[in-house]
């Protein structure tokens, strides 16, 4: 377990404890696969990225995409953090969940018309606009809304970060964003508009990044930007760094947040524009495990192979990242080891959570954790082989509360016809 969640997630007398309950028990309660999600931890990941900022005027806007259940959106909401919504139904969700508009950003490639109406009715802070298309998109229906649509232009920085090719967006040849070169104009037209309102510029160069250069070089790019659009008489409020602070896995070394802020420090002593960072696992990734139950062990003269009762629908990243997620048992009784693919029951190859992993012997019916799993987690599961998405616990102490039942196979076909067969 990565040292900052230690705290919360701990073993007591040989089992798994999440803060003050041992996820056995919520396992018996509630079933498996579930998730089960540490307060505290949310709330010490957020406070100390507080801090680290405290000498930057900055606001803290928490990447909706990354968890986005109204209960941890209303928790991050009352420790001070706005939000980063990337659709419509994460804009609605912030404000379910209380956030005032104006702390509220709205980015992502392809934003609809009934988005944008949303956005501009609500009165967001702003839409991080990606395309000229979007920025004439935004001013036409704040015309016809009569209202001021308050935007910024997302650069592409064209800065490269070590990450997974998927989760990587601040080069050219990645769809988000505006080139260095095209944003001038768009600010031009923008500044000409009497229904849009210029509120800064804005970058974002992909997720999961350990090193803090990419970002150094980011804010280097936007600051430069900033500062020929000064010199041509536009002045800006924000600088919107986005988010893809990353987190340890399995073992890296973390980002480097205190290293960060202090590049971040020396770039923006004299300026007196705010910033924006829109972190998500950073928050919430270490927060969250998946619990699942062992159904089978298989073996074959070449391979081992665990069979646990969650499946790639619950948790995607492993099959859609090869990523990597600590295993562990939620009690310990082995010493010996197994070499084996941890592996669900869907019907696909890629359904697996490890290849090849070395694990504590294991039986049908123990209990086995997925770590690091409160980011990216249920948001990307589905009902891929009509199964039920697991059911979210969040633990606060000594007391756990299910925040979503595990869904019901009846719901599943509520809203389906099957027609008359003639």
């Amino acid at each position: 377990m990565s040292s900052s969640s230690q705290e919360f997630f701990h073993y007591r007398d040989g089992m798994l404890f999440c803060e003050g309950l041992p996820l056995g028990s919520l396992a018996e309660k509630y079933g498996t696969p579930a998730y089960a999600y540490s307060q505290g931890t949310i709330l010490h990941n957020f406070e100390r990225l507080r801090e680290t900022l405290a000498q930057l005027p900055a606001l803290i806007c928490y990447s909706v995409k990354a968890n986005s259940h109204l209960r941890i959106l209303n928790l991050l909401r009352q420790a001070g953090a706005g939000f980063d919504v990337v659709s419509g139904g994460e804009l609605t969700r912030a404000l379910r969940a209380g956030a005032a508009p104006d702390t509220v950003v709205f980015s992502g490639v392809g934003k609809t018309q009934d988005e944008i109406d949303a956005g501009l009715a609500a009165g967001i802070l702003m839409f991080n606009v990606e395309s000229a298309g979007e920025l004439a998109l935004i001013e036409s229906r704040a015309c016809a809304l009569q209202k001021v649509g308050r935007i910024s232009i997302r650069v592409n920085p064209d800065v490269e970060a070590d990450t997974h090719p998927y989760i990587s967006t601040g080069q050219m040849i990645h769809k988000f964003g505006v080139p260095k070169e095209e944003a001038s104009e768009l600010y031009r037209r923008a500044a000409r508009s009497s229904h849009l309102k210029i509120q800064g510029v804005a970058c974002h160069i992909g997720s999961q990044i350990l090193d803090v250069e990419p970002f150094w070089k980011a804010l280097d790019e936007i600051l430069a930007i900033a500062g020929h659009l000064a010199a041509e008489g536009i002045s800006l409020n924000v600088l919107d760094l986005g988010g893809g602070f990353g987190i340890p896995y399995g073992g890296e070394s973390p980002l480097d947040l205190e290293r960060l802020a202090q590049g971040l420090n020396e770039r923006l002593r004299s300026s007196s524009m705010k910033l924006i960072v829109e972190p998500g696992r950073t928050l919430v990734g270490n927060a969250g495990v998946l619990m699942t139950r062992v159904l089978y062990v298989k073996r074959n003269h070449r391979k081992n192979f665990v069979v646990v009762d969650a499946g790639m629908n619950d948790l995607m990243r492993p099959s859609l990242y090869g990523s990597y997620h600590e295993i562990v048992p939620v009690q310990k009784h082995s010493k010996e080891r197994i070499q084996a693919d941890v592996v669900g029951p869907i019907c696909e190859s890629g359904d697996f959570f490890a290849h090849d992993r070395n694990l504590p012997s294991v039986d049908p019916g123990d209990l086995l954790a997925v770590l690091t799993a409160g980011a990216y987690g249920f948001v990307l599961s589905s009902n891929y082989n009509t199964r039920t998405r697991p059911a979210e616990i969040l633990v606060n102490g000594a007391q756990a509360e299910l925040i979503r039942a595990r869904e019901k196979v009846e719901e599943l076909m509520a809203t389906e016809e099957p027609g008359t067969g003639q």
